[in-house]
């Protein structure tokens, strides 16, 4: 039954899902002066007014690729990590300073802001700043499980971290100008039972950044909420899934959420959902009652989710 009303879903909007209007931020899209209304800078033209990218769990998956193709976009960009471990990334010349920091620790999170604050100001202190949140992991089963411990700190490091990230790094944004990217998630438009408390995260991240998008205009800062759907990263493995949960028609890999990402940045977007497949899914997500959402996606996570956890 689950597949039969999903797949009816699907075709039914899937012609509305594709076209399907974003949000955009007009007027701030770091366009020339004289260039057409429809003009959108490569991606490298993107980059070149930014002089420092901070950038959350660089150390894999998504995070990992932010630094590695803007590295080779713009080879002259000095870049800031925040994981636990350090990324490892080989690409000469590429100026990566690692910050150990566990972002589920406020006191980590001042310490290594500060450090970094310093750290900008004598190597790169001048340019625009781009601060990309991208740390955040899930979790599949019957809340509390996997522990109840492990729900609090997604909501840590998935929330509160990027908030304190954010309000501590806003001042030197606004100071040179810059932008914010904030990794939300597909999950952000439904409910999602078995992953109820990653799916809230997201949709306050997606959220937030909306509204904070508007806060910020005519600041000469922006921010831009990415929502990816299933990405071959690490993220199902430390959320207790199995290799191979995700069928591969269905994933994505980090490096074209990236790219894509980047993209919705250089044209002045304020959200982007990455994929055609994941816009259907999140237009549906959107548009229909909350209710038949939550249950047509308990019965489709049930069966294909939760007999996939890791005994």
């Amino acid at each position: 039954m689950p597949e039969t009303i999903s797949s009816w879903l699907f075709w039914l909007f899937i012609f509305l899902g594709l076209v399907w209007v974003e949000p955009s931020q007009a007027g701030n899209t770091g366009r020339a002066k004289n260039a057409p209304l429809n003009f959108v800078p490569s991606l490298s033209e993107a980059l070149q007014s930014f002089s420092a990218v901070i950038v959350t769990g660089g150390s894999s998956g998504i995070g990992k690729s932010f630094i590695e193709l803007m590295g080779k976009l713009h080879p002259g960009l000095t870049f800031c990590n925040l994981s636990r471990r350090p990324p490892a990334i080989k690409i000469s010349g590429l100026k990566l300073n690692h910050f150990a920091c566990n972002l589920s620790r406020p006191a980590e999170i001042a310490a290594a802001t500060a450090a970094i604050g310093s750290f900008l100001a004598q190597v790169a202190p001048v340019g625009k700043v781009l601060l990309i949140n991208n740390s955040g992991f899930g979790g599949y089963g019957h809340f509390p499980e996997p522990q109840l411990e492990h729900q609090l700190e997604m909501i840590d490091v998935n929330i509160r971290g990027l908030v304190d990230l954010t309000g501590r790094f806003l001042p030197l944004l606004r100071a040179r100008g810059g932008a914010i990217i904030n990794v939300a998630s597909t999950a952000a438009f439904q409910p999602t039972p078995y992953m109820a408390t990653y799916g809230a995260s997201k949709a306050f991240v997606l959220h937030w950044s909306l509204a904070l998008n508007e806060e910020l205009r005519g600041t000469g800062v922006r921010a831009l909420a990415v929502c990816p759907g299933p990405t071959a990263t690490d993220f199902s493995k430390r959320a207790g899934l199995q290799l191979g949960s995700v069928s591969p028609a269905l994933s994505m890999t980090s490096e074209q959420v990236v790219e894509i990402s980047l993209r919705a940045l250089a044209s002045g977007r304020a959200q982007v959902v990455t994929g055609w497949k994941n816009k259907v899914t999140a237009f549906v997500g959107s548009k229909l009652p909350k209710p038949l959402v939550a249950r047509v996606a308990a019965k489709v996570l049930a069966r294909y989710q939760l007999k996939q956890v890791r005994k």
